[in-house]
């Protein structure tokens, strides 16, 4: 009888983090509830009263955490592992620079402009500095008790034929949706080294799954005011940036790429896929750690990851910013992409072609560009800003950085093809949706 109880209580305890603690990760990021007259997902309402409650101070606390990213990678010797490194130290204290600036409001005429430093610190520094240490501690109830494994497992028939990538790699994809691009890059590399990945399936993995986070998308819909429509916006978004990619696997330069792996997956028994998911996610619930601990660990996780982008962020996004003001850079790139919203005929479709060019630089160029224009074309730019994927002031640097055989023209080349197909699909889904 004391057995039988203590098997009990052990499967209550995997039932309970299982759909629980799973359930309020999908609370705090995408139910929508009413607070203050605002109606937005929980997250948001959080990060508001924090910045409420903290006023002025968040302005120090970001200039804190992007002078704590210059120093970062002098402490870790990080900056010497290659060039990539070097560079972005520079960018970093170049960050640190513009922060200072901000905060304290000197400095040249045309920085200080309202759409320039202080648009740029205030309305998204500020708010990643926030939501993404925040945002990772929640991160812990979504992805740590075994909900990613039991979806990762239902949809394994899914992979191969549309994305061309093992079952496994639904656990990367929905890891850099819901986490961070940086946590999807590190399990693809991990997976690609120990054989279990191809080439071309790691490439795939990177440069079609690896994008920003739920938590980043709340940024870029609050910038874009499209908070109210969050759902609309995350799930479109979603759909679209897993369109782009099952067309992007099939084109060069990823459809040429070497597709011989060591260790191939087997394939889930036919007729007990459910059974074998809820299996493994409640195996997975079971060996998870503390809640204690996750949230900790989490916590740690997300305070380095906020004072990786921030400097990064100020600098590139600075410099996107100039190049997009005084240049006519972006218009030269956006040219490439007038077509697509000519052919849709929407309002500010040259505005948007040239905000689509700048995400190159930095994924959140195209939302802080588009901030003001009509909702059609802000809720394009908004799918753009994800479903692009790479940009340099963040994930490009990061596959670099990996053993994933990719380099920096292949990367420009999809970056491109993800645009454009990006465009060609948002536009009209959001004419449908929002117009």
């Amino acid at each position: 009888m004391e057995q039988y109880n203590d098997t009990s209580q052990v499967q209550t305890k995997q039932y309970g983090r299982l759909f629980g603690l799973s359930a309020l990760g999908i609370f705090i990021f995408f139910i929508p509830v009413s607070f203050n007259g605002k109606t937005s997902i929980p997250l948001d309402h959080l990060v508001s009263l924090l910045k409420s409650w903290v006023g002025a101070g968040t302005s120090w606390y970001a200039l804190a955490m992007i002078v704590a990213g210059a120093v970062y990678p002098l402490v870790t010797k990080s900056w010497r592992n290659s060039m990539t490194d070097t560079v972005f130290l520079g960018l970093k204290w170049l960050g640190v620079i513009a922060a200072v600036l901000a905060v304290t409001g000197v400095g040249p005429a045309a920085l200080q402009a309202p759409d320039m430093l202080p648009f740029l610190f205030n309305k998204l520094v500020i708010s990643v500095g926030l939501i993404v240490p925040i945002g990772s501690v929640f991160l812990a109830f979504l992805v740590s008790y075994g909900l990613l494994e039991a979806i990762g497992i239902l949809v394994q028939k899914l992979m191969q034929p549309i994305w061309r990538t093992p079952g496994r790699s639904a656990i990367d994809a929905v890891a850099s949706f819901v986490g961070s691009y940086s946590i999807g890059l590190l399990i693809t590399n991990r997976v690609f080294t120990a054989g279990h990945y191809s080439a071309r399936e790691a490439a795939i993995i990177a440069t079609g799954f690896s994008t920003v986070s739920a938590t980043f998308m709340v940024i870029v819909a609050k910038t874009l005011g499209l908070m109210d429509i969050w759902n609309v916006y995350f799930w479109a978004t979603l759909v679209i940036t897993f369109i782009v990619t099952a067309i992007t696997v099939r084109i060069p330069p990823l459809s040429t790429m070497d597709n011989h792996a060591t260790h191939r997956e087997p394939d889930c028994e036919p007729g007990n896929r459910i059974k074998t998911a809820l299996e493994t996610g409640l195996a997975v619930a079971e060996k998870a750690p503390s809640l204690t601990k996750n949230i900790i660990e989490n916590l740690r996780d997300g305070l380095i990851m906020t004072i990786s982008i921030l400097p990064s962020i100020m600098s590139v996004g600075l410099i996107g910013l100039l190049v997009a003001k005084y240049t006519p850079v972006f218009d030269w790139l956006g040219m490439a992409f007038y077509p697509v919203t000519y052919l849709w005929g929407i309002e500010d479709g040259a505005a948007l072609a040239r905000a689509s060019a700048s995400g190159l630089a930095e994924m959140f160029l195209p939302a802080l560009l588009m901030a003001d224009a009509d909702i059609i074309a802000r809720f394009a730019a908004g799918v753009v800003c994800v479903s692009s994927v790479l940009f340099f002031s963040a994930s490009i640097p990061c596959i670099l950085a990996t053993r994933i055989p990719l380099s920096v023209a292949k990367l420009v080349v999809i970056w491109f093809v993800r645009t454009f197909l990006s465009l060609f699909l948002a536009i009209p889904t959001a004419i449908f949706l929002v117009g």
